[in-house]
């Protein structure tokens, strides 16, 4: 059999129509969607992933405050803009750039953020609502990886699901969101015993490892029909790939998604869901609770 590819790009142009008909309609309320951007340091690759989310908000009518900041900018000055942001009526969404640098505290950075605006949805207070079942503002990855089964109608209710990352980014949000759905879910990480027992068991397999140098979900990692979804990105012999071998996944499963192609632009659309809906919460258009 050769499995159906699941086109993120495609879904994620999807997410985008909606998104930027709301955004009209939010401007006909007077109400201007905005995220900030806040970068530290000079990381290009980092550069490069703030650019192209300024881009993705131009794009469904999004406005953006940058914020580009030294590499050896203090926490307390960090905290003391976040302050500012949280403060400012016309920011809708605050976004920090991951990773921070050495001295920076990454949780105690995202704690300041205030849920209402956290577009990443990554704050203790947001990620205690996810768990519970009522977060409105969720991350994004997790969050594009479920936008990705809807579409596709894959229904996971009562189905094995394995999970191999247990990241605050990925695996932990995305056993809530999955739990939500009646899911059985097992997380797997990088002390699991016998990885691929877990993996040969699963309806759908996830994986976020992103290091093919250290990791390859290989086809025979797979039963037959198995839905898997790559979150994983690395280089492999100067190209973008994925956790998986694609080309022996896509021969067995029954979908799959590609990398590049596939999670990715579902990461990037979500964000743009999310500063929607946090300016529709700031305006009590939605209801957050």
């Amino acid at each position: 059999m050769t499995g159906q590819k699941i086109d993120g790009v495609l879904v994620a142009n999807s997410v985008k129509d909606r998104t930027r008909a709301a955004v009209a309609e939010l401007k006909k309320e007077g109400i201007e969607p905005c995220l900030a951007t806040v970068l530290v340091g000079d990381d290009p690759a980092s550069a490069s992933y703030v650019s192209s989310k300024q881009r993705d908000c131009s794009e469904v009518g999004i406005a953006t405050k940058d914020h580009r900041l030294p590499k050896d900018f203090s926490q307390k000055e960090l905290e003391a803009l976040i302050g500012l942001l949280n403060d400012d009526s016309s920011v809708h969404g605050i976004l920090v750039q991951l990773p921070l640098p050495e001295q920076i505290d990454e949780f105690s950075t995202i704690s300041k953020i205030s849920p209402l605006k956290d577009v990443d949805g990554l704050t203790p207070y947001n990620m205690g609502l996810l768990a519970s079942g009522r977060a409105l503002l969720k991350p994004c990855t997790p969050s594009g990886i479920m936008e990705l089964l809807d579409f596709y109608k894959i229904d996971v209710s009562g189905k094995h699901v394995v999970i191999i990352n247990r990241s605050n980014l990925v695996g932990k949000p995305l056993y809530y969101l999955l739990l939500e759905k009646n899911a059985t879910v097992t997380t797997c990480h990088s002390k699991t015993r016998d990885l691929g027992s877990f993996c040969r068991t699963a309806d759908v397999v996830i994986t976020a490892v992103g290091n093919r140098a250290k990791f390859t979900l290989s086809g025979d990692m797979i039963k037959e029909g198995a839905i898997v979804i790559d979150v994983g990105t690395s280089r492999l012999e100067g190209r973008l790939a994925g956790d998986a071998d694609y080309e022996a996944i896509i021969k067995k499963a029954s979908y799959a998604t590609p990398v590049p192609g596939g999670v990715g632009p579902m990461t990037r659309a979500m964000l743009l869901k999310n500063t929607v809906t946090a300016a529709s919460i700031s305006k009590g258009i939605g209801k957050y609770s």
